[in-house]
């Protein structure tokens, strides 16, 4: 059987529809439609019920989903070892980073490293959510966190301060204040979805939650809510910026320790390694950072 139709097959069952499969594979509808028909007529049964709603998996369906999980494990495992086996310092490297480090750190970075490599195109890819780096979702991965996951290997590269901030505007309004006792005279914006296991956020809510007037998911948009007035904000001191500006520091509630991190079977890929250890030595020179 074709690994490119179980391929197919797993998108839809995790995205449920033909479009948002091929989406997530880069690959046209078409191409989707046909890998699914290829395999179904392989097992001689449907996989997924067709409904306006989208695709919901067979009872066939569910068994094969079943299996494809320890197929795709399979196929990943042999794909790192036979890609970890490349020494040419050339080809594509994924990288993942959350929004504010790939807004204002990584373009600076990756001119001069295409500069220095031609032959190697990075790949971007922009989100605050963990990606999977066993199915090689990225190769490399740049996480804020106290702890990663260990199955990973890598190194913290920096640490990052946390503070209120606010803006002009709101200090235009509002007497500044110079302690966390004070925050209690204030508007506050709060975290919302993944951001609120991070300590700032859970304390925020614990001792402030009367005064947070808005939620947000995204520290970015935290910093631009905190420009317009909205209330002060628990921002990453790399979030300083035009509009908004640090009142005091949050420790010892927080500070973020920023990893470089990739898959163990990669590490010794060239062009992984020759990524990673230059971002790290970029990041540790970077003034706007503690490392």
């Amino acid at each position: 059987m074709d690994w490119n139709g179980f391929k197919v097959f797993l998108a839809i069952a995790r995205t449920g529809s033909l479009s948002a499969a091929a989406k997530h594979l880069s690959v046209n509808h078409s191409t989707v439609f046909r890998r699914l028909n290829a395999l179904e007529d392989e097992m001689e049964g449907r996989l997924f019920d067709r409904f306006q709603q989208g695709y919901q998996l067979t009872i066939l369906g569910e068994e094969v989903l079943s299996l494809s999980h320890t197929i795709e494990d399979s196929f990943s495992n042999i794909e790192r070892h036979l890609v970890g086996k490349d020494i040419q310092p050339k080809g594509r490297v994924s990288i993942t980073a959350p929004n504010n480090i790939a807004y204002h750190y990584l373009p600076a970075y990756l001119s001069d490293f295409k500069q220095a490599y031609p032959d190697i195109d990075v790949d971007v890819v922009v989100s605050n959510h963990d990606f999977n780096l066993d199915n090689r979702e990225a190769d490399i991965a740049i996480r804020a966190s106290a702890k990663p996951p260990e199955h990973l290997v890598g190194k913290q590269i920096a640490q990052i301060a946390w503070s209120v901030f606010a803006s002009p505007l709101y200090l235009s309004q509002n007497q500044a204040p110079n302690n966390m006792a004070e925050l209690s005279q204030h508007k506050l914006i709060g975290a919302c979805e993944f951001l609120t296991h991070l300590s700032p956020f859970q304390y925020m809510e614990k001792h402030y939650s009367e005064q947070i007037s808005v939620r947000t998911n995204d520290l970015v948009s935290m910093s631009y809510l905190a420009e317009t007035g909205q209330g002060l904000a628990f921002l990453p001191n790399d979030q300083t910026r035009q509009g908004v500006q640090a009142l005091f520091s949050l420790e010892p509630i927080m500070q973020s320790k920023l990893w470089l991190l990739t898959h163990p079977d990669l590490r010794n890929l060239a062009r992984v390694k020759l990524l990673t250890r230059y971002l790290s030595d970029c990041f540790k020179k970077d003034k706007r950072l503690i490392v």
